[in-house]
């Protein structure tokens, strides 16, 4: 096996692993978890899962201003998943392994925090 294709088939595993641990955290928060993979519609659902308003995405679209929102949605990640401030630094510093970790582990959805935006189911 060549260099270029172990190369390939670690970044072809990492994909497949990060999508379904992307899955998973859709699943726990009462999403269907093909939503992930719709690219407009995943994100909208995904700051309904946070409860944060759509209009977000719109934020994490413009270069360096995107900085802020995605540093906030870490810790909203990780708290509407019953975790603490530790764990969203840990999102922050080494996402990968903690999405893993939140998709696979027994992180359960407890939904945004009071004086946040209601989730809704999307259809």
């Amino acid at each position: 096996m060549s260099g270029n294709t172990l190369v390939a088939v670690v970044a072809l595993v990492a994909v497949v692993l990060m999508l379904a641990s992307i899955w998973k955290i859709f699943t726990k928060a009462g999403q269907a978890g093909w939503k992930c993979l719709v690219p407009i519609y995943g994100g909208v659902v995904f700051m309904r899962i946070l409860g944060r308003p759509w209009w977000w995405l719109v934020l994490l679209a413009i270069p360096f201003v995107n900085l802020i929102p995605a540093i906030i949605e870490c810790f909203d990640l990780a708290r509407v998943f019953g975790k603490g401030l530790g764990f969203g630094f840990g999102l922050l510093l080494l996402g990968p392994i903690f999405v893993l970790v939140l998709g696979f582990g027994d992180a359960r959805y407890v939904g945004p925090v009071r004086g946040a935006p209601a989730l809704r189911r999307v259809a």
